[in-house]
């Protein structure tokens, strides 16, 4: 006899009351729907975390995201020549970075810790005056135009990886005229901004590019554009080379002098 003829009918009722109850979330639909709606809030966790989520500093790049992805994000200051700020903006415009509330780049001198150190791959930009060491010819100018061209501007950078100076050495490019994309690197060495970097650090990163970054410094080269301008009457009298230093063969020589100073 099943065991339900042995309860009240008061009881009866209860056990199949609850047995409609269970089978109701057993039916092939709800199953299907958990289903579905688990693998959309993984999908979206997914989707943050490798799309959405700000990386503040070099310390959240993950080595996954070298060579796969790129950061864009707006320039809160240039350090130098060939080197900058980025406040990462994960989204960009089209997720209210920039002009939604609560979305704006703040003071940029409150952002200390939230910005990643870039260093424009594949070129080397004049040397400014530090550690006591001279300055190189055009190393202000470089800087100049690099601010005149990137700061208080969004770009978006290819990583490749993490230098030595704890940068990350990127391709750059910045959106000119609304949808054409134009690459910094590349744009220093036409200006003569810039040289092809040489040195076997990391920073010698081209991407695909090196064929067309070493032809824009021979063609700045041949018209004497920026850093291989030769010096007028008045620039030889002040003492200004007719041949021009790049900036490996400055850093190579200062490294020298260093050392002999050192065993001297």
């Amino acid at each position: 006899m099943p065991w339900a003829h042995w309860l009240s009918p008061r009881h009866a009722q209860d056990a199949d009351d609850k047995k409609s109850a269970w089978s109701r979330y057993t039916t092939t639909q709800t199953i299907t729907a958990c289903i579905l709606t688990a693998a959309a809030t993984l999908a979206l966790e997914r989707l943050y975390k490798t799309y959405l989520r700000r990386i503040p500093s070099v310390d959240y790049l993950k080595p996954g995201l070298f060579r796969q992805r790129s950061l864009y994000g707006y320039v809160t200051s240039v350090g130098d020549g060939d080197n900058f700020r980025l406040f990462h903006t994960p989204g960009g415009r089209l997720f209210g970075w920039g002009w939604f509330p609560g979305r704006r780049v703040g003071d940029v001198k409150q952002l200390k810790g939230q910005t990643v150190h870039v260093r424009i791959a594949g070129v080397d930009a004049p040397e400014l005056a530090h550690f006591g060491n001279p300055a190189q010819p055009y190393g202000k100018e470089a800087l100049e135009w690099l601010r005149s061209f990137v700061l208080h501007r969004y770009v978006r950078a290819y990583p490749y990886r993490r230098d030595r100076f704890d940068r990350v050495v990127c391709t750059v490019s910045r959106t000119r005229w609304l949808f054409f994309n134009t690459d910094v690197g590349h744009n220093m060495l036409k200006n003569g901004m810039a040289t092809v970097y040489t040195a076997k650090d990391g920073s010698e990163e081209f991407g695909s590019r090196e064929r067309q970054y070493r032809g824009a410094e021979a063609r700045a080269k041949e018209k004497k554009i920026g850093m291989w301008h030769k010096p007028s009457l008045v620039g030889k009298l002040l003492g200004r080379q007719e041949s021009v230093e790049s900036p490996r063969e400055y850093k190579t020589r200062i490294i020298k002098q260093e050392r002999q100073a050192k065993s001297g």
